[in-house]
Parts: structure tokens; C-alpha cells; sequence
């Protein structure tokens, strides 16, 4: 099934309009200073969801949604966010019937914030669910069946809220029914007279996703092959974003590493990041002498080899399943803040679209001492196109092997 793009992005901005309602309501509630910080339209493969959400610790509050949008919503407060939500309520924390009870009315009261928001934009009447109050590890936060009858992956809006002046923050996870879901985004454009604008075929992406994390492999192995270092890729995921938030998504962390722009179809940006210290010890183990602290000409011509090496691999993948043709330009050396370097890319995209979808990988080594991070944003009306020719056999499960033919 297609998605008009226009669409999907009327709906991410509902989700973060919603995210302001909740963030204000807590506001209230707390009078601490909180913001919606992200939002953003992610599908992820079960295992890279469940590997995102190993080792966390949540308490929250699950909502159903019935009516006009069916699914489930989950406002979800990390351990300790809801020990200092306990705080600023006033609420006995050494009383588990009173913690509860604190979190499942900040819970119920914020959700309703933000789904009355969808509600009014869409006119439509969106029933709740009583508030159902949760505490779990990693991905049992999220509502049961969350992955039922949806063996390649989750499609979910997730809103970000922080405080600035409070170690207190949460998430809000909106997990729409699918099939409902895309006939709402349909039903929409429809009533109000939109003409079918450029779609992506929903059900293609997941493909998309898993030859992407293909491709991470190989950008992986190639670390591994360069400097002798193991890595694994960690996490990967796909995500519909405003072009204007994606430099929040990258944060403010200074980076070391190389900017592509690619060339073909479809076209766009390809940024392979390393923290500091990892460009450092990455650089240090392609370079035979021992070199000053910092990152020096020497480490500055080693990060350039390796995101060359890297890119290649990783493009190469797209382009065999796609069944195009996808070259690169030569690597751009930065050295910033996140969100500076991706500045001027979001400059570029937002000349042609409002919205952008953000690949985002993660390659780890074991011991976690080396981190390197893959944006990718291709353009989004040739994304849609290319998606248009995969295989219908590997959208829906065939093989995705590097020498699988694109359609002739």
C-alpha cells in the first residue's frame, strides 16, 4: 500500500503538536519548564527495537485508542525521570500504591492532551481506553502485540520531552493500527479535495530497512578489515522527519568523519560520524606510527580512506536491490557539533521537501569503546520511485542478497 508522503507528514506534525499539548500539561502539573524536544515517524526491525530498549528500566501509563484512530499509546518515564516525577507531585515514593497512582493521573491527564490534539485537527471523535499503568524493562513498555501479524518491523510515532531546569523527561509512543492507519491517511486527502501526491509504497520499506542494515554490515566489516578493531552493527532504523528537526536528532556531541553527497537514484547524503575518541582510536589503528593527541592531517587522511571504503559498501547494496545506478562525491572532512554538520545538508533538502527520511545506524565495537554513527537521507520523491521498483518477492520476504538484479 502507498502513503502519500504530504500525508504522513500532516500526521507528523499532528504528533508534534500533540507533544506540545503534553509537554504544556505536565507544565502544569509540575511547574517545571519542559519542552516537546523530537518527533518522529520510526519503523524499526523487532530486534533493532528490542536491542534500542535493552537495559532500560520504564514506568508508565498504556492507553488504547478506539473510534476514528485505533491503536495503543504508551507515555513511558524512564526509572529515574519517574522517581523525580514522584518528587515534583509531591507523591510518597516509598508508597507503591501512591506512585502508581501519581503516575497513571500525570499519564492519563498528558495523553489526553495529546491525542485530543488529533482529534480536533482530524474531526474525528478518538476514544480512550481507561489508563493502565505499566512498569517494565526494554520492550515489554510497549503495548502487547506490539509486533503481532508484523514480521518485518514497528511503525510508530515517538514524541520526545525534556525540562531544562529538572532531570524529568518523557516519551510518548503512538502505535497505530496499520491497515486503519493508512486508510485514515487516505480517507484524509481524499475529504479534502488533495490530489495524490508523491507516495511511498509502505509496505516496501521494510525491505528498504533491512538492505540498509546490509549495508551497515559491510560499512562495519570494513572498520574491522582497516584496523583490525571487531565492530557489529548495533542498531538501524528508518524514520519520517521535518528536514528542520534533523539536527536535533543528530545532537550537539562533537564529531569526527566525512560527508558524502550520492548521485544517481536515488540521490542524496550519506554522513559517517565518529565521536571523538573513537575517530582517535579508529584513525589510530589504520596509521603504522605512533601520532600527537588530537586529530591531526594524519588522522584527518585516515577518517577520508576509511569513509570511502565505507560508502562504497555501503551504497553498493542500494544500488544492486534498487537496481540503479548510485555513485558518491569525494569525502567532505567535519569536525563540529553534530547539528553544524548537518546544517547545511538540511539547507539543501529543504529546498525541494519539508520532510525528510533519516536512515540511521549504529556500529559498535564490543566493549562499546568505539562508536561510529550512519545518517543517510536520500531525496525523498526519488526514494519513493526507487522503492516503487523493488521486487515484489523481496518486499515481502524474498532474498536480499548483493547480487539480487533490480527489475529490468
Amino acid at each position: 500500500m502507498d502513503v502519500d508522503i504530504k500525508s504522513l507528514g500532516t500526521f507528523s506534525r499532528l504528533a508534534s503538536q500533540g507533544a506540545d499539548r503534553a509537554a504544556y500539561a505536565f507544565a502544569q502539573l509540575t511547574g517545571t519548564n519542559v519542552y516537546a524536544d523530537v518527533t518522529d515517524v520510526t519503523l524499526m526491525a523487532a530486534g533493532d527495537l528490542e536491542r534500542a530498549f535493552d537495559g532500560r528500566e520504564f514506568v508508565g501509563v498504556e492507553v488504547g485508542l478506539r473510534g476514528g484512530l485505533v491503536g495503543q499509546t504508551v507515555m513511558a518515564f524512564e526509572r529515574d525521570a519517574a522517581e523525580t516525577l514522584l518528587s515534583l507531585l509531591g507523591a510518597d515514593r516509598t508508597d507503591d500504591e501512591f506512585a502508581r497512582s501519581g503516575v497513571t493521573e500525570a499519564g492519563n491527564i498528558m495523553t489526553s492532551g495529546f491525542i485530543d490534539g488529533w482529534a480536533d485537527h482530524l474531526g474525528i471523535a478518538i476514544d480512550m481506553t481507561p489508563p493502565t499503568y505499566v512498569r517494565a524493562s526494554g520492550t515489554d513498555i510497549l503495548p502487547d502485540g506490539a509486533f503481532d501479524g508484523d514480521r518485518a518491523g514497528v511503525f510508530m510515532f515517538e514524541s520526545q520531552v525534556a525540562s531544562s531546569d529538572a532531570e524529568v523527561g518523557f516519551t510518548i509512543y503512538l502505535l497505530p493500527e496499520y491497515t486503519g492507519f493508512t486508510d485514515l491517511l487516505t480517507a484524509r486527502r481524499q475529504a479534502a479535495g488533495e490530489e495524490a501526491g508523491e507516495s511511498v509504497p509502505v509496505d516496501k520499506l521494510p525491505a528498504f530497512n533491512q538492505l540498509t542494515k546490509r549495508g551497515t554490515q559491510s560499512a562495519a566489516e570494513n572498520i574491522t578489515m582497516m584496523t583490525g578493531t571487531p565492530t557489529d552493527v548495533d542498531v538501524s532504523r528508518l524514520r519520517f522527519v521535518p528536514v528542520e528537526d534533523v539536527p536535533s536528532e543528530v545532537g550537539d556531541e562533537t564529531v569526527v568523519g566525512t560527508v558524502f553527497e550520492l548521485q544517481g537514484l536515488p540521490s542524496g547524503y550519506l554522513a559517517i560520524l565518529f565521536d571523538e575518541p573513537s575517530a582517535k582510536a579508529v584513525a589510530g589503528g589504520m596509521i603504522p606510527t605512533e601520532t600527537d593527541d588530537g586529530i591531526g592531517e594524519m588522522e584527518r587522511g585516515a577518517l577520508r580512506e576509511l569513509g570511502n571504503i565505507m560508502t562504497s559498501g555501503f551504497i553498493d547494496g542500494w544500488a544492486n536491490v534498487l537496481g540503479t545506478s548510485i555513485e558518491h562525491t569525494p569525502p567532505q572532512f567535519v569536525h563540529d557539533m553534530g547539528a553544524a554538520v548537518m546544517s547545511p545538508i538540511v539547507s539543501q533538502l529543504g529546498r525541494t521537501q519539508e520532510h525528510a527520511f533519516i536512515i540511521d545506524s549504529t556500529i559498535r565495537t564490543p566493549d562499546e569503546g568505539v562508536r561510529c554513527d550512519i545518517y543517510a537521507l536520500p531525496d525523498q520523491r526519488e526514494l519513493a520511485a526507487a522503492l516503487d521498483g523493488i521486487d515484489p518477492a523481496v518486499a515481502d520476504g524474498g532474498s536480499l542478497g548483493t547480487g539480487t538484479d533490480g527489475p529490468s
